[in-house]
């Protein structure tokens, strides 16, 4: 399993986690957690997912996940669950 933390963060609107979970099933990336909050009309996501069925390359992952934030107004970051851990272990 190859574990990805996504985050998306922004100013609220309708359609952002429908424009995001629909771009992860059609590349066969698998949800494993997801946890979401509005606080005072910004929107944060932060979701662990498993890109081991995906074809696609994770720096291609990356490049249209930003494209898809750009598009929709928020910001969406993905690191490997790995690098999470070690930037996040102190």
């Amino acid at each position: 399993m190859k574990r990805t933390v996504i985050t998306v963060v922004g100013k609220d609107s309708v359609g952002i986690i429908a424009k995001v979970c629909t771009y992860l099933a059609n590349n066969k990336i698998n949800i494993l957690d997801i946890s979401q909050t509005i606080v005072q009309g910004f929107f944060n996501m932060m979701m662990i997912v498993d890109t081991s069925e995906t074809p696609k390359a994770f720096d291609v992952i990356l490049e249209e996940l930003e494209q898809i934030g750009t598009e929709i107004g928020v910001i969406i970051k993905a690191q490997h669950e790995d690098i999470f851990d070690k930037m996040h272990r102190i």
